[in-house]
């Protein structure tokens, strides 16, 4: 990484402000920028920079996850500012390695526009694989703050067999928690068989919520229907780790009374120090790879 001495961590949450402190303990030149809200961020870094003079000598630009909200700005909740995706991206050089979060079409659009190297950190395997056991965790967190009763005697069921049902199922049977995992491929049952859990195909998903204590659904299509959710005893939790458009039909859940979260973007709440370091892991895995290491 010898070649990359000078950044700029722009936008984002805790996760970034760990980004730009860690950077700075690593000796490097780091310039945080729609940050200035956040106590956390290491006091050299909290001063009022111009964009366009910082970006223009960045070797690199670490943006935030998600890179925007409405599709138009860098997504800065500790800040009083906006950077619009445009402005942002016409001020850096065309050498920058730019990296960010959930890249929507437009900023694809507009990298390629202004020539730039714009890497999306999400989609990399190993920010994926420690994000899905950071999102397990936090599920069984709320599980356990909501729940009257220990998880070795909650019924849990588990909707998908992805990375983060792995994770979760690994979680939960290590609490002890009876586990049932519902899924669609017959590989998949079978995993699932051997992981320790009672699989079921989804199929049968409406019969198996009848006995379920906690559900946490991971599959972002809408398996929890009216019809499915009239099966839920009404001292059911069902938590939806699903990303948008979520797999519970929340109007439904709501005129039934079934107790349903909608636990969107996890890592980023409970654990944003931990994602912080995994996504400098990954942009410096990446900054290797670009240097041919």
């Amino acid at each position: 990484m010898h070649a990359y001495q000078t950044f700029a961590v722009v936008g984002g949450d805790l996760r970034q402000v760990d980004v730009a402190n860690r950077l700075l303990k690593q000796g490097k030149t780091v310039y945080a920028l729609l940050l200035e809200k956040n106590q956390l961020l290491t006091p050299p870094l909290q001063q009022r920079l111009a964009f366009k003079e910082v970006l223009s000598k960045c070797d690199v630009v670490i943006l935030p996850l998600p890179l925007t909200t409405d599709e138009q700005t860098i997504n800065a909740p500790f800040s009083d500012h906006s950077l619009s995706l445009e402005e942002c991206f016409c001020s850096i050089r065309q050498d920058t390695v730019v990296f960010a979060g959930k890249i929507n079409r437009r900023a694809r659009e507009l990298a390629e526009r202004f020539s730039l190297c714009l890497i999306d950190y999400l989609e990399r395997e190993e920010l994926a694989i420690k994000n899905a056991r950071v999102t397990a965790e936090g599920a069984l967190a709320i599980a356990l703050d909501e729940l009257p009763i220990a998880m070795f005697q909650t019924r849990c069921l588990v909707t998908g067999h992805g990375r983060v049902a792995k994770e979760l199922i690994r979680v939960l049977r290590g609490m002890g928690a009876p586990t049932t995992v519902c899924a669609r491929k017959y590989k998949d049952l079978a995993e699932i068989e051997m992981e320790g859990c009672h699989a079921i195909p989804i199929s049968q998903l409406a019969q198996s919520v009848e006995t379920a204590d906690v559900i946490f659904n991971t599959v972002p299509a809408k398996l929890f229907s009216r019809s499915c959710l009239e099966h839920l005893r009404p001292e059911t939790l069902l938590i939806d780790l699903a990303s948008k458009p979520g797999g519970v039909d929340l109007n439904a859940a709501g005129e039934l009374g079934i107790r349903t979260i909608w636990a969107l973007s996890l890592p980023g709440k409970c654990a944003p120090l931990t994602v912080g370091d995994t996504i400098l892991q990954t942009v410096e895995n990446c900054l290797m790879e670009q240097e041919g290491i």
